[in-house]
């Protein structure tokens, strides 16, 4: 018999070690068990494809708290555990031992996975994703190097992966089936904008060109690209997206939305689950968000963070609800840029430019067909994005002329 009840928490992540910290810190004193499958401390992964990458900071510098925290706090962390099975009848989980540890409240906080190309050649040494502190740390090491590196996929980790190669010295080609970087995201647009940036700095792109094979035998040495051009490489970073591992709350019969819906483990607006006493937040879960009024699954560093802290609380049995605007960032050469808000999947919004891209400082809105503002950014404008925060939350129409118009305040659109 135990003692005390007991929250399991399935992913040392930063959703995960967010929810161990909101626990203790809103006065859980039964016990906390956070379960990875990775033998890293957790850590957070934008460092990883920003300033390690870059070869300013170490991996380590990307840890969420040091061991002593978790001695500290009562946390127990079991990492190098893989979890193989979740019992919600039972209340317990299966560990990689064939173990099994019982659990009073669960949290699935397990995160994403680089998808792989399925191409000849795909696993030639010389191949890397980015997604690990150990792949990060492994192409920081490479670039060192200056190779001439191809990175597949015009995303944000690609482009991230590419502004670095480039600002240490490497001959750098990028290949997209899109029309232009980051279509899907940004729209052709503002993604129009980022590619120029890119070749701004020297970077060669191909779009509308998809990746059909990879040549070499011991190691990597070119990209056999669709139109049948074989570009060298002695470097290939591949960045073609991410998919949630579901798996287990799948197979534990939990409601998991298709692929065709955004995928994601299905919650309300307290993240928790279709199973009693089990919640998931990060980039696993799909929650009906109760101010965009629609279901969303994010894949960024604020909503791991949000979603850890919101869902603590759910299981706490405080009011919780995650209603944070999805938010994230990025840098590349000497852009810096945040993003907030949600446009659905299939939709064709309306971009608003307010300042002009050239200058290298400027805001982008995408509005729906009724002028509401379901997401804006800026790029180096500093201080300007709760302005745009707020602008969404306001759920307020906009006049689009009045939003283009520097002279008018965002508080007066």
């Amino acid at each position: 018999m135990r003692d005390e009840e007991r929250i399991v928490i399935v992913g040392a992540s930063l959703a995960g070690a967010t929810a161990a910290e909101t626990l203790r810190a809103d006065g859980w004193t039964g016990e906390i068990v956070l379960i990875g499958s990775e033998s890293e401390l957790p850590y957070e992964r934008p460092p990883l494809s920003k300033d390690v990458l870059l070869g300013k900071k170490e991996t380590g510098s990307a840890q969420i708290h040091d061991q002593q925290w978790y001695d500290d706090n009562n946390v127990e962390l079991r990492l190098g555990t893989t979890v193989t099975a979740i019992d919600p009848a039972a209340k317990t989980v299966t560990l990689d031992d064939d173990s099994q540890l019982p659990y009073d409240k669960l949290l699935i906080a397990t995160g994403s996975r680089v998808r792989k190309l399925d191409v000849p050649g795909a696993d030639l040494p010389g191949i890397n994703y980015l997604r690990t502190a150990a792949e990060s740390q492994a192409l920081t090491d490479a670039y060192a190097a200056k190779p001439r590196v191809v990175v597949v996929g015009a995303g944000w980790i690609g482009l991230e992966a590419a502004s670095a190669a480039r600002e240490r010295g490497s001959e750098v080609t990028v290949v997209e089936p899109q029309s232009t970087a980051l279509a899907q995201v940004m729209g052709e647009t503002v993604g129009a904008i980022y590619a120029d940036l890119h070749r701004q700095h020297g970077v060669d792109l191909r779009f509308g060109t998809g990746v059909d094979g990879f040549e070499g035998t011991d190691k990597v040495t070119g990209v056999r690209t669709s139109d049948g051009e074989v570009i060298p490489a002695d470097l290939v970073v591949v960045g073609v997206g991410v998919q949630p591992n579901t798996e287990l709350a799948e197979a534990a019969g939990i409601e998991v939305a298709s692929r065709e819906d955004g995928s994601g483990i299905v919650t309300g607006a307290n993240l928790q689950t279709s199973a009693a006493d089990v919640y998931a937040a990060g980039d696993v879960v799909r929650w009906d968000h109760p101010l965009l009024g629609h279901s969303v699954r994010v894949e960024h560093w604020q909503n791991a963070k949000d979603s850890g802290k919101a869902a603590a609380k759910a299981m706490l049995g405080e009011d919780a609800s995650h209603d944070s605007i999805p938010y994230f960032f990025t840098d590349q050469y000497d852009l810096g840029m945040e993003y907030v808000g949600d446009v659905p999947r299939g939709t064709t919004p309306k971009v608003v430019l307010r300042g002009d891209p050239a200058s290298g400082a400027y805001l982008a809105f995408w509005l729906d067909d009724d002028n509401h503002v379901l997401a804006g950014m800026h790029v180096n404008t500093w201080g300007a994005i709760d302005g745009v925060r707020d602008l969404i939350r306001s759920g307020k129409a906009v006049d689009p002329d009045r939003l283009a118009d520097t002279s008018v305040e965002l508080t007066e659109v």
